[in-house]
C-alpha cells in the first residue's frame, strides 16, 4: 500500500476560459510569427566539451521571417525553453562553465536579443502514484498517494544515441537514481521529442493538429512495477508566468471526434504576453501502444496555482531567465479506478503540442460535413419533391375541358 507526501494542491478540472481571448491573441501579434506554412528545422545536440555527457538539445524551426529555438535538456528535471524570434538569421549560444556552475544566470542566450518576441518554458518536476484500489471514481487526490519521483533526480540517455534527423525527433529516456523498491528495474520513463518542418497529423491518436510553429512531446511510462494494486499515475508540470498572474488555462470542446474516438474537447495553456505561446492537448491518455479506443484514459489537469518553494531548480530556465522565478504549477492525472489503466499492460502514454502564434485548431472532417449533409439536405430534398408533386399535380388538373 501506499502512503506519505503526495500533490500539495488540489486535483480537478479546470474552468473553461473565454475562446475569444485565441482570436484576441491571433490579431494582435506580429505578422512574422503568425503561421509560417513551412521552416527549415534543424535538431542539434550541443556538446559540453567534457568527458561525462550533458543531454542539451537545440531544435531550431527558421521560416521567412522569424525562427523559433526550442530548447530541451534533463539537466535538473526535464525542461524546455521556448523562444521567438522575428529574424532567420537569431542564434543560441552556450556558455557550459557558466551553465554547470551553482549560479547559471546567462549561460543562455538568444542572440540579438532585442529580436526576442516570447519566451517561456515547461519543467517537468515530478511523477505521481497513487493507489486507487479502494477509492470512488472523482475522488481528489484519486487514491492513496504513494512517495512521489522527483523527476530530478533521475539518470537519463545520451540523447546523441536517440537522435533522428529523418524524423525530426530525440527521447530522453530514464529512471530514478535511487529506487530501493526496484519499481524501474525493467521499467523506464520517456520523453520523446519531434519537430515539423510543416503541417499535418500522427497516424497514431490522439492525432493532434501540428504546424511548421509547433513541437511535439510523449511522455511514456513502459515497464515500472506499480506499488499499488491499481495504480493512477500524475505529472506535475510547472511553467513561467508572464506577469504577476499565471497563464490562462482554457477549454475547447467539438462535435467532431474522427481523429480521437469519444474525446471531444482540446485543452490549451495560453500564455498572456503577445505573441502568445501555448500548449496544447486532448484530455486522453493510452494504456496500450496500439492507442485504441479500449486503452484510452481520461486525462484531468487541475487549475493552475502559483509554485510553491518545493519546486527544483533547472539549469537551464536559470541560465536564461536569470532572475525571473514566477513560476505557476498545474498537475496532470491518467486513468480512473475503474476501466483501463496502467496495470492493463504496464505502458501508459500522454502527447501534447507547444508552440507559438495561433494553436492549430481542427476543422469539420469530410466525414462529419457529409453526415451533416445528408442530415440536413434529407428534409430540404423532401420538401421540394413534395412542392414539385403538388405542382404537377396542379397543372394536370388544369388541362381538364369542362363537359358541357
Amino acid at each position: 500500500m501506499c502512503g506519505s507526501e503526495g500533490p500539495r494542491r488540489g486535483w480537478g478540472r479546470c474552468a473553461p476560459s473565454p475562446i475569444l481571448l485565441l482570436s484576441l491573441l491571433a490579431s494582435a501579434a506580429p505578422l512574422g510569427l503568425l503561421g509560417e506554412e513551412t521552416r527549415q528545422v534543424s535538431l542539434e545536440v550541443i556538446p559540453p566539451g567534457l568527458d561525462a555527457p550533458q543531454n542539451l538539445l537545440h531544435i531550431r524551426a527558421v521560416g521567412t521571417n522569424s525562427t523559433l529555438h526550442y530548447v530541451w535538456s534533463s539537466m535538473g528535471p526535464p525542461a524546455v525553453l521556448l523562444v521567438a524570434t522575428d529574424t532567420p538569421h537569431s542564434t543560441l549560444s552556450v556558455n557550459w562553465s557558466l551553465l554547470l556552475s551553482p549560479e547559471p544566470d546567462g549561460g543562455l542566450v538568444v542572440l540579438p536579443k532585442d529580436s526576442i518576441q516570447f519566451s517561456s518554458a515547461l519543467v517537468f518536476t515530478r511523477l505521481f502514484e497513487f493507489d486507487g484500489a479502494n477509492t470512488s471514481e472523482g475522488a481528489e487526490p484519486p487514491g492513496e498517494p504513494c512517495p512521489p519521483y522527483p523527476l530530478a533526480k533521475f539518470s537519463w540517455n545520451n540523447i546523441t544515441d536517440s537522435l533522428d534527423p529523418a524524423t525530426l525527433s530525440a527521447t530522453f529516456r530514464g529512471r530514478p537514481t535511487d529506487d530501493p523498491t526496484g519499481a524501474f528495474a525493467n521499467g523506464s520513463l520517456t520523453f520523446r521529442v519531434q519537430a515539423f518542418s510543416g503541417s499535418g497529423r500522427p497516424d497514431q491518436p490522439p492525432r493532434l493538429l501540428h504546424s511548421a510553429d509547433t513541437c511535439q512531446l510523449e511522455v511514456a511510462l513502459v515497464g515500472a512495477s506499480p506499488r499499488g494494486n491499481r495504480s493512477l499515475f500524475g505529472l506535475e508540470v510547472a511553467t513561467l508566468g508572464q506577469g504577476p498572474d499565471c497563464p490562462l488555462m482554457q477549454e475547447q470542446h467539438s462535435i467532431d471526434d474522427e481523429y480521437a474516438p469519444a474525446v471531444f474537447q482540446v485543452n490549451q495553456l495560453l500564455w498572456g504576453s503577445l505573441p502568445s505561446g501555448f500548449v496544447q492537448w486532448r484530455p486522453v491518455a493510452f494504456s496500450q501502444r496500439q492507442r485504441g479506443r479500449e486503452s484510452a484514459l481520461p486525462c484531468q489537469a487541475s487549475p493552475l496555482h502559483p509554485s510553491l518553494a518545493y519546486l527544483p531548480q533547472s539549469p537551464i530556465v536559470r541560465a536564461f531567465f536569470e532572475s525571473h522565478n514566477n513560476f505557476c504549477a498545474f498537475n496532470l492525472t491518467f486513468g480512473a479506478s475503474t476501466g483501463p489503466g496502467y496495470w492493463d499492460a504496464h505502458y501508459l502514454s500522454w502527447s501534447t503540442l507547444l508552440g507559438v502564434g495561433t494553436p492549430p485548431l481542427d476543422t469539420l472532417s469530410p466525414l462529419v460535413l457529409g453526415i451533416m449533409a445528408v442530415a440536413l439536405g434529407a428534409p430540404g430534398l423532401m420538401l421540394l419533391a413534395g412542392g414539385v408533386f403538388l405542382l404537377l399535380g396542379h397543372r394536370q388538373c388544369s388541362e381538364y375541358q369542362p363537359i358541357n
